[in-house]
């Protein structure tokens, strides 16, 4: 995934940037970086690893010497970023939140008149940003580049780009990601998250269609390229990646939290299926709200049996060697034993992608002599790796649990059925849910249905991507 924030002020702008672009420190863990223009001092920028030391600690030394009351930062979980570019357009700075399926294809065909060339990272691959950059300087102007771009990229693109009159702000042309622009006494922001510049003062003064391309400057708001009809935003922002605080579409996540709980809940007793359980608990922290909301319909009580250790490791995609991540989940997980021995326990978690922790914490739960352990999940099963924001990042679909597990139950003829096995109440359905049970030791397993998911989200469904569950674009 990733975040970003940008400031167009009349006053020095670097406190608001760096603060903005912190509260964005939840959507990735790779890199963070922030670009300032001054008419004195030109573009200043800094980029550094985050991996195992948080955003504000990193820059934090660089704040003495920026200045300026523009500027553009993010959160990256890929490439480093924001990108300092001199073209025939003119010198900019531009940072990126999406995926490029076809980068090898467009690179390509930049290699191909002999006259392009690319800085290549460490790793041999081409910085996805720095791509972007080429594709909108073939054109004569920023706006029809950043159109161009969008429209030959396969996946998703949110753009921002500094300029030295200000910034220009493009939203991805399905809208798969919130673009929202908030006001004070001094000028205006463009955020990701709606409390990142509510904590800084300002006010919700506008939010980006799809596809829309706006200028900020310290005095406004321009429309430079109208809104599309056609959104496909992501889900998991609601799920998942969003913070409790934020608002998508009208849409609280805490509130969508509490709510998707309760139809996982209401739904299983319809069915006949809820069991009885000591406690319902939430996999920290995500799966906490959802787990609220099934206790409250359940009218079972709700209890924390572990929690997580969070002062050295805040957050449990780090580091990036999954080894390594494993070992920190389990030494993160601090049991409460009088509310785990003999009790019967049911837990919520946001999602199962990959499922690589989830038999670890069944099993230290086990060892800590619980009776009974029984997995949620707040959404459907996941079949499709996202190729859109990089949600579910992984070389195959056989790295999704349920993918998976598919193919072990019925090989490629699986294939053919993944919209059956997603469905709890067919035969395919169940006979998934009783081989992850055995796999990872639950005593009973439940996915939150698809239109249960939607009808917690309760906006227009056509207006919602579901591919990682679908695959439907």
């Amino acid at each position: 995934m990733g975040g970003f924030f940008a400031v167009a002020s009349k006053q020095d702008c670097v406190l608001d940037l760096f603060f903005g672009v912190d509260y964005h420190s939840h959507l990735g863990t790779r890199r963070g970086g922030m670009c300032v223009y001054d008419p004195a001092g030109g573009f200043q920028r800094q980029i550094h690893n985050i991996e195992n030391t948080p955003f504000r600690t990193k820059f934090e030394k660089d704040l003495i010497d920026f200045h300026g009351r523009l500027g553009i930062g993010c959160i990256s979980d890929s490439d480093p970023q924001p990108l300092i570019v001199r073209s025939h357009l003119g010198l900019y700075a531009i940072t990126t939140v999406g995926a490029i399926n076809n980068a090898d294809k467009l690179i390509k065909k930049y290699f191909s008149d002999h006259r392009h060339q690319f800085m290549a990272m460490s790793s041999g691959k081409i910085n996805h940003t720095e791509l972007t950059a080429a594709l909108i300087n073939q054109k004569d102007d920023l706006v029809s580049g950043i159109l161009h771009a969008q429209e030959m990229i396969d996946g998703s693109s949110t753009i921002l780009v500094l300029t030295e009159d200000g910034l220009i702000v493009a939203r991805d042309k399905r809208g798969r990601l919130p673009v929202l622009i908030g006001q004070n006494d001094n000028g205006y922001c463009v955020s990701f998250e709606s409390f990142a510049y509510h904590k800084l003062g300002y006010t919700n003064a506008y939010e980006l269609g799809p596809h829309e391309i706006v200028r900020v400057t310290a005095d406004g708001v321009e429309s430079l390229s109208p809104a599309g009809q056609d959104m496909k935003i992501c889900a998991f922002l609601w799920t998942y990646y969003g913070y409790p605080n934020s608002n998508y579409e009208g849409v609280n996540v805490e509130v969508m939290r509490y709510k998707n709980g309760e139809i996982m809940a209401r739904n299983e007793r319809e069915q006949g299926i809820l069991p009885e359980v000591d406690y319902v608990a939430g996999m920290p922290d995500s799966g906490i709200p959802h787990a609220i909301g099934y206790s409250r319909e359940s009218g079972m009580a709700f209890a924390r049996p572990f929690v997580k250790y969070t002062p050295t490791w805040p957050r449990s995609f780090m580091p990036v060697n999954q080894d390594v991540r494993n070992q920190v989940a389990k030494m993160k997980q601090i049991p409460v034993p009088e509310l785990i021995e003999g009790k019967k326990l049911l837990f919520v978690d946001d999602s199962i992608v990959r499922g690589t922790q989830l038999r670890e914490t069944v099993d230290f739960l086990t060892e800590s002599n619980a009776s009974e352990v029984h997995m949620r999940s707040a959404c459907p099963p996941i079949m499709y790796s996202c190729k859109y924001l990089n949600f579910s990042r992984g070389n195959s679909d056989m790295d999704l649990l349920a993918r998976r597990v598919v193919q072990e139950l019925e090989g490629d003829e699986g294939e053919k059925h993944l919209e059956e096995y997603a469905d709890a109440t067919t035969t395919r359905g169940k006979r998934l849910l009783s081989a992850i049970c055995e796999k990872l030791h639950f005593d009973s397993l439940g996915y939150q249905s698809l239109d249960g998911l939607l009808e917690a989200i309760g906006i227009d469904r056509d207006k919602i991507c579901t591919y990682c569950w679908n695959g439907k674009e």
